[in-house]
């Protein structure tokens, strides 16, 4: 193995190729003085709603923000049922709950661990108020098959794109999939800034101007707060470092596809279930993910030599104690907890060397790392 450390993400060595960019773009921030909704802001929210082909996109302060002022857009709150996945980061359920809704949960697929379509339309009931399907690991939801059930019912979907910007379903892109997308740049997003930041994408002006009310504390104009809201700006600060990093995204995504390759090329005769993208899908590979049956055990192999490995949604939301109210129990969504209790993550960023996939690949394989391929 390599001398240095491999990281699990490498935001360093990405902040060095574009270090100039990056401290040229906040400078000028700092020279402005418009830390809160300057024109940074308005730029990058043009070049995400051009990069996503929507008509709308509001910068937000995370994530999280993104799901919550969406749900709240839409008027969605107590007595209301709102269905999602429960593979997933808990912000997904989490801000369902916060709106004084009630997360109904839908099992995923055996392959791409998404939403299984299939099993949605079982799950509505007269208090469904929207469906949030959830684009896992970097690539979207099967959306239209989701979508068409969504028409007949007459609901809103909310796309959760946090990790999947950049991928698409049937080449239209991620976040402008559903009537709202909500996106997150945690740094370790395949598009990140450095701090929390979100934004939320939609085609529907009046659905836009209440989510850009809701932001800045329901304010539609100084004085004049005709909704309520949050706290949920985006710093400029962080629009900045976004803008030079979305320079060069588009070739990110495509270095990140091919890193996604040489695993699965490194890791062919490893007994692990591979990931898989789905065949009207592309992927931004936000993480490389597999499946053990030995998980553990694989995980302390790849810790002994060096290799970080993280295993993500361990526990499912079903399982959660905050979620016990609900009333599920083991066994009711057997998908999501046999991939909760096998995946394990492996290191993925853009410049991966091949060397050192094929190093992981030994170690998955349970060759020795000195011994030749």
């Amino acid at each position: 193995m390599p001398d240095k450390a491999i990281p699990f993400i490498d935001l360093k060595s990405q902040f060095q190729s574009l270090e100039p960019s990056i401290r040229a773009r906040m400078d000028r921030v700092l020279e402005h003085g418009r830390y809160i909704l300057g024109p940074e802001v308005e730029e990058l929210e043009a070049r995400l709603a051009e990069f996503v082909r929507v008509d709308h996109c509001i910068g937000v302060a995370s994530g999280t923000d993104a799901l919550q002022i969406a749900l709240m857009a839409l008027g969605i709150g107590p007595g209301d049922e709102v269905i999602t996945v429960p593979y997933t980061w808990i912000s997904s359920a989490e801000t369902i709950a916060l709106v004084g809704a009630t997360p109904v949960f839908v099992d995923i697929e055996a392959d791409t661990w998404n939403m299984d379509a299939a099993k949605l339309e079982a799950a509505i009931t007269d208090n469904t108020r929207a469906i949030m399907p959830v684009g896992i690991y970097g690539q979207p939801s099967d959306m239209t098959a989701i979508n068409a059930i969504a028409e007949r019912h007459q609901l809103p979907v909310i796309e959760d794109a946090a990790q999947s910007l950049g991928g698409t379903h049937r080449g239209k892109r991620s976040g402008g999939l559903g009537t709202i997308g909500c996106t997150s740049f945690f740094p370790s997003k395949p598009l990140g800034c450095y701090g929390d930041g979100g934004a939320v994408f939609t085609d529907d002006p009046a659905l836009a101007q209440a989510i850009r009310q809701i932001r800045n504390h329901g304010q539609a104009k100084k004085h004049h707060h005709p909704v309520l809201g949050i706290n949920g700006r985006l710093d400029t600060l962080q629009a900045a470092i976004l803008l030079a990093k979305l320079e060069v995204f588009e070739d990110e995504i495509i270095q990140r596809q091919s890193v996604a390759a040489g695993y699965g090329r490194a890791l062919a005769d490893a007994p692990i279930k591979r990931p898989v993208v789905g065949d009207r899908n592309t992927s931004v590979w936000a993480q490389y993910t597999i499946l053990s049956p030995d998980r553990d055990a694989l995980r302390e192999r790849l810790q002994a030599e060096g290799i970080p490995s993280v295993s993500y949604y361990a526990v499912p939301m079903h399982q959660q104690p905050v979620f016990a109210s609900l009333g599920y129990q083991v066994g009711d969504f057997p998908e999501t907890e046999r991939v909760s209790a096998q995946c394990l993550s492996l290191p993925m960023s853009v410049g991966l060397s091949e060397a050192v996939i094929e190093e992981i690949g030994r170690v998955c394989t349970g060759q020795r790392t000195d011994q030749p391929s």
